[in-house]
């Protein structure tokens, strides 16, 4: 006579690296791995870029070290380059001029939303050792996984022509226009072969080099803040007042295009991949809590910082230049002897910012050196975001396809797939066009979305992340991972 225990024990489906093994009919559940050091070698079949494994200290004596804080610091700096690419600063502008302060509480809700969906990747990459790309490759059969590999890879591309536009453009800003558009774009080329080499100098070093260009940004677009003095008391109100009064169609959209910058799926792939780069024993369960808390604390400080940068961007544009008319910019720019004066019609019709007009009209309004701090913060954003794009694609790639490329390939194919349409704008149109093809992109990432039920629930239990996991984003499918495994691995 059986047990219950043991009958049980007979219809659970085998496992291999404490991932059950999917079937025709079962594709949906996953279980922290058994073995006990994250670093060996029958564990994680897949490799990254890091094979360097950054140790954490030995401190049993505390509830909060910020000894491990500090070691545990990194993958989620890197995490938060996404929430400032190009097409964030963008949607922020664009944001600040066309709805003032009365958007803030959309780029707020949007961030928290992804600190949620972040702190989901981070567990899944701490408790199970692979990363979700890995995840899918085993839980899901040959026809959806090559459909969502094939959706992340075009989310990937689509970000990374936002960033050769807005290197491109900060290029022909701090050039004053001596350098073409089209030659910006094919300087990306060769210093993003460049900038991705400097992990060979460690990993920490890697890290180091992103927190440096999250300063620059910080200190560009927050010397802009300090100069412009926008409204407190409005600044607040939009933040938290959840109303845009007297908005139309084009708020509407511009609302839209801040979940789609600040949300990006390729994003959550990056960051359950980065955790992997700390040694961490997931055979204890108090490392595997450790690891969890840390990384939170680290990825709420690295997303309050972006969100800050975010919120600078948007106040600068809602104070200095809401229902700004074209007739007044162009009267500044000509009291200014700006060579620009020409990108601003003599008409009253509301003034229409872009990356690169933003910058042309903090230099009318507040003197060159706005302009050129403008730009260096327009590429520090582009450079980071272009290199952790790299490292997403890759990560995708040996994740879904369990195909390694090398890093000259990997560039080589999404850059020139990213280049060819912007360089064939920039040649045979104007930035108006460039800067257009960056506005569509955000809408787009954002419209993917598609909400699929089977994958909320969990066989012991409803996960009660399953809601927002749903219908949020354009891989369900991976939230619906990140959800089991919230139900499955961890506190």
């Amino acid at each position: 006579m059986k047990t219950a225990r043991e009958a049980d024990l007979e219809e659970e489906p085998p496992q291999e690296n404490g991932v059950i093994q999917s079937t025709q009919d079962q594709h949906s559940s996953i279980s922290p791995p058994t073995s006990t050091v994250s670093g060996a070698p029958d564990d994680e079949p897949f490799s990254t870029y890091f094979e360097e494994k950054v140790p954490i200290p030995v401190d049993v004596t505390q509830m909060f070290s910020f000894r491990k804080l500090w070691a545990f610091t990194g993958p989620g700096f890197l995490m938060s380059i996404a929430y400032l690419d190009p097409g964030n600063i963008e949607s922020d502008l664009q944001s600040g001029a066309k709805a003032g302060f009365k958007l803030l509480w959309v780029l707020l809700g949007a961030t928290i939303i992804g600190l949620l969906l972040q702190r989901l990747a981070a567990r899944l990459g701490v408790v199970t050792g692979m990363h979700l790309a890995e995840v899918c490759n085993r839980q899901y059969p040959t026809v959806p996984r090559i459909i969502l590999w094939l959706m992340v890879e075009l989310a990937i591309i689509g970000s990374d022509m936002q960033e050769v536009i807005g290197c491109a453009i900060a290029f022909n800003l701090l050039s004053v226009g001596r350098i073409p558009l089209w030659g910006g774009v094919l300087i990306t080329i060769i210093d993003t072969f460049v900038f991705l080499f400097l992990d060979k100098y460690g990993l920490r070093k890697l890290e180091a080099f992103f927190g440096f260009l999250i300063t620059i940004m910080a200190v560009s677009f927050g010397y802009e803040y300090v100069m412009v003095r926008p409204d407190q008391g409005e600044l607040l109100k939009g933040m938290f007042l959840p109303y845009c009064e007297g908005c139309g169609p084009a708020q509407m959209e511009q609302a839209v295009g801040i979940v789609g910058a600040v949300i990006m799926p390729h994003n959550i792939y990056l960051h359950s991949a980065l955790v992997k780069s700390r040694s961490i024993d997931r055979g204890n369960k108090k490392e595997v809590k450790e690891a969890n808390k840390y990384y939170f604390i680290e990825s709420t400080i690295a997303l309050f910082i972006s969100f800050l940068i975010n919120v600078f961007v948007v106040a600068v544009f809602a104070e200095a230049f809401y229902e700004r008319t074209n007739i007044e910019v162009n009267a500044m720019c000509n009291a200014s002897d700006s060579p620009h004066t020409d990108l601003f019609p003599l008409d009253n019709s509301r003034l229409q910012v872009d990356i690169y007009k933003g910058g042309v009209v903090l230099g009318c309004f507040f003197g060159p050196v706005a302009l050129y701090i403008w730009a260096i913060g327009i590429l520090a954003a582009g450079q980071s975001s272009t290199m952790t794009g790299t490292y997403s694609g890759q990560f995708v790639m040996e994740g879904f396809l369990n195909l390694r490329w090398s890093r000259f390939a990997r560039v080589l194919l999404t850059r020139s797939i990213a280049i060819f349409p912007t360089l064939l704008v920039a040649i045979f149109q104007d930035v108006q066009h460039l800067t257009g093809m960056n506005d569509f992109l955000n809408v787009l990432q954002s419209m993917q979305g598609v909400e699929d039920r089977r994958r909320g629930g969990h066989p012991g239990g409803l996960c009660h992340q399953h809601v927002l996991c749903g219908g949020l984003r354009d891989q369900p499918k991976q939230c619906g991972s990140l959800c089991l495994q919230k139900c499955e691995g961890g506190d």
